[in-house]
This record gives structure tokens, C-alpha cells and sequence, in this order.
């Protein structure tokens, strides 16, 4: 069979693929089935496939053996959020509507699931590739949770670039916002407010939440723009005669990559009473130098460069990467998500061109 006739193949059978799993559950947590199916594809194709939790991986053969070889992992995800109340469709099973595929997860990340899995098994197929291909289809994206790639990246060995798939338009994130969560603690003194006796816990909360909310960061990102800071939650008092003791609220900041995650808790910290407990502190800001091989590639190819608002698991990747996917981020996440075919296509013709004849 001609390498022309496997590609037409493969990327009928990518559609077919994509229906498989939107018409089969895999919210957060729940992506066993759907790993299994994307198991047995790969299998089909004689692929030696590792499994962790709900994470699936495997990598090419046909890599030039050679000492210090470089090692590109190609990721994406298969777990979705819940599906919200105005679905007119149903979300769990697949509509085709000409050029259109409705379904949960069909643009996030179904789309560049099938494409890159497509990519995968084409590259695998061709003479010696100049680098090594790993294929990892990953769980719990949607919730950052710790069973996700999280929990495999040590086996997958010395990584020297990731293409992530989420929905980008097949253009090109070169940089990613990182996400911090913070617990801010305010503490007082319990009285009866009759009395107007105590330390308020709230009132000293207030005071810093003033404080944060007139916060400024200096350095600004070109690509990504300044870190924005904004109080979520409050929560404090237990009845309504006694001066509350204990206040908590909730700061969300988005990152960008001039600064790192101590730096900003140092700055903070210096300026609120309040005492800081970290929820979340992994999930870095990403970026890539513009003039890496992969960008600069991507650039000759007529793809466009950005810095994305969006968390992926891109900030959880240690090593260098790219944020380019099938479909559009404004679809990720509403009600009746589309993605149409000739997206896939096109997604598959993209990925192949960029890997194909890639040196680092």
C-alpha cells in the first residue's frame, strides 16, 4: 500500500475513532473505557502501549539508534468537564450533521486526540525518523488532578519537546498563562458584638483584600500581558452575635513567564497580614524560545504565534513545548461542542508536515 493510501486510510478511520469516544463517557476520573479503546486502536497497529491509571502511552521504532537521539512527546487528553443543562443534542452520543460533529469533547480534546494518534502511526511508518516519537493520551486533564500526566512523566524519560493537542486553530502557543491558588487566612478575636469587644477577623480580611486588589506586577509579557490577581471566595463568622476570629478568601492569579511562583508568593506575602496557605502552586506559566526549531518551522509553514490565556497540561511539562490542536477554544466547554471533519483533516496534513522533515 502506497504511504499516499495509508495517510486517506488513517484519517477515515481518525473520524470513526472520534465517534467512538464521544459516544463514550469519560468525564474526569472516569476515562477507563475510553482509554481502552484508544488502547486496542493502537494495538491494531502493533504498538507496544503502557498503561498507568487511565494514561496510555507508547513510542516509534523507527528512530535512528543512535547515542544522545532527541525525543519528541506528542500529548493530549481524553477526559471532558460534565456536560452543562442546555445541551440540545445528546452530549454523550455523536451527530453528524454534514461537515459537523457534535458531541462532548469533540473540540476539546477529541479532535486533536485522533488527529495526533493518525500522526503518530503515520511518522511511525515512514524510513528512520531523526528523533524519537512518544504518543501519551492522558487522563484528568480538565480537573489538573494528580492521576494525570502528572503521575507518568518520570517514566517517559528525557523529553526534549511537547506538542500538546488542545483546540488552538492549528496555530501555534508559544507561551501559556500559569494559574496559582492561594488560601488566605485573616485571624482575630472572638467577642460578642454587642459589647463590640474582639479582633475582627474580617475587617483585617478586608483590609487585605484592598491591598490585593491594588496590586501591581512591573514586569508585563509581550506574548501573555501582565498577572492578573482577583479574590474569588470569602468565607468567615459562625453566628450572627459573635465577632468572627476567623476569616479565609481565595485569591486566583494567572501567570505570565517573567516571573516565578516563589517570587510571586514573596511579594504577596510582604504585603498582607493575612497568613497564605498554597492550594494549588504546580501549574507554572510556559514558554518556548521564538526561535526554536519547532516555531521556526511552524512559522515557514504559515502558522501564527501566540501567548494563550488557558491552562493546559503544558504547565505541568518540564521541558520545552508547544500548544497546537484541532478546533477552537471558544467552543471548549459550551453547550452542543462541535468540531467539524474537515478540521481533523486538516489537522492530520499540518502535524505531518511539521514533524515530517523536522531536525532539531
Amino acid at each position: 500500500m502506497s504511504i499516499v493510501n495509508f495517510l486517506k486510510i488513517l484519517k477515515k478511520e481518525a473520524i470513526k475513532l472520534l465517534i467512538q469516544l464521544i459516544n463514550t463517557p469519560s468525564i474526569s476520573k472516569q476515562e477507563n473505557k475510553v482509554s481502552f479503546i484508544i488502547e486496542n486502536y493502537l494495538h491494531k497497529y502493533g504498538f507496544h502501549v503502557k498503561r498507568k491509571f487511565n494514561n496510555i502511552w507508547t513510542e516509534n521504532n523507527n528512530f535512528l539508534k543512535k547515542k544522545n537521539i532527541r525525543t519528541i512527546l506528542l500529548n493530549s487528553h481524553h477526559d471532558t468537564v460534565k456536560p452543562g443543562k442546555n445541551w440540545i443534542t445528546n452530549p454523550f452520543y455523536a451527530k453528524k450533521k454534514e461537515n459537523k460533529l457534535i458531541g462532548l469533547g469533540s473540540n476539546d480534546a477529541g479532535a486533536s486526540v485522533v488527529s495526533l494518534i493518525s500522526t503518530f502511526i503515520y511518522l511511525s511508518n515512514l524510513d528512520k525518523l531523526p528523533y524519537r516519537l512518544i504518543l501519551s493520551i492522558t487522563a484528568e486533564e480538565e480537573i489538573s488532578g494528580s492521576l494525570g500526566i502528572r503521575s507518568i512523566l518520570s517514566e517517559l524519560g528525557d523529553i526534549d519537546l511537547g506538542i500538546v493537542g488542545e483546540p488552538t486553530k492549528m496555530q501555534v502557543a508559544i507561551a501559556e498563562k500559569g494559574l496559582m491558588i492561594l488560601d488566605c487566612i485573616a485571624e482575630g478575636k472572638t467577642g460578642h458584638s454587642a459589647r463590640d469587644i474582639g479582633i475582627n477577623a474580617i475587617y483585617k480580611a478586608i483590609k487585605d483584600i484592598e491591598i490585593l486588589k491594588k496590586l501591581s506586577f512591573d514586569k508585563k509579557s509581550e506574548l501573555l500581558g501582565p498577572i492578573t490577581l482577583n479574590i474569588t471566595q470569602i468565607q468567615g463568622g459562625i453566628q450572627h452575635n459573635v465577632i468572627p476570629d476567623f476569616c479565609s478568601f481565595v485569591v486566583d492569579i494567572r501567570t505570565n513567564e517573567l516571573y516565578k511562583n516563589d517570587e510571586l508568593i514573596d511579594i504577596i506575602q510582604n504585603k498582607i497580614f493575612s497568613k497564605i496557605k498554597l492550594r494549588s502552586y504546580y501549574l507554572n506559566s510556559s514558554f518556548i524560545n521564538p526561535m526554536h526549531p519547532i516555531v521556526l518551522k511552524a512559522k515557514l509553514m504559515g502558522r501564527k504565534t501566540y501567548g494563550s490565556p488557558t491552562l493546559s497540561d503544558q504547565s505541568i511539562m518540564p521541558f520545552p513545548t508547544i500548544k497546537m490542536g484541532v478546533g477552537d477554544s471558544v467552543r471548549s466547554h459550551t453547550p452542543n461542542e462541535y468540531i467539524f471533519i474537515s478540521e481533523v483533516m486538516e489537522g492530520i496534513d499540518i502535524y505531518i508536515c511539521l514533524l515530517k522533515d523536522f531536525y532539531f
